[in-house]
């Protein structure tokens, strides 16, 4: 169940995915928050630098295992504006991080593609669920996947 709390830290995500679009860059942002609602590292995509690793979520994984105690990473909740690829669902799990919260699927983010005449990524949007067991995931939040869904259509209005 999606809380005002969670709102707050997607609408962030969201924020953070905007910030990719002024630097040119795909629209996805995250945030990682921990236990007691504190934000403990947040980012964008930074992919337009030619390096497809560098999604927010992957960052996150990364600064999780570098950073916090396995106990700590087990009560954190990553939210983003877009659900998280097999890539960064896999580092996800890998650093042992909590929940993850997201304003908008791989699912929809497959058909927005489609109606903007995008070319398929090479790697499959799958749901996390498909990747990562035990974890509590929620999402998408129709108002904010909205939101995340124009940032998308601002990207590659010129691009296609």
């Amino acid at each position: 169940m999606i809380t005002e709390e969670d709102l707050k830290y997607l609408r962030r995500s969201v924020e953070l995915a905007k910030t990719a679009l002024e630097k040119n860059d795909e629209p996805f942002g995250s945030v990682l928050v921990d236990q007691n609602g504190d934000v403990l590292f947040e980012d964008h995509n930074r992919v337009s630098s030619g390096d497809y690793t560098q999604h927010p979520e992957f960052a996150i994984a990364r600064w999780a295992a570098n950073n916090m105690t396995e106990k700590e990473r087990e009560h954190a909740t990553v939210y983003t504006s877009g659900e998280h690829c097999p890539m960064c669902a896999a580092a996800h799990a890998w650093a042992g991080l909590g929940r993850i919260v997201y304003a908008s699927s791989s699912e929809q983010l497959v058909e927005w593609f489609k109606e903007l005449g995008v070319k398929p990524s090479r790697v499959r949007n799958l749901p996390i669920q498909d990747i990562i067991r035990d974890t509590e995931v929620d999402g998408p939040v129709p108002e904010l996947a909205d939101e995340v869904y124009k940032l998308h259509q601002q990207f590659y209005k010129d691009k296609i």
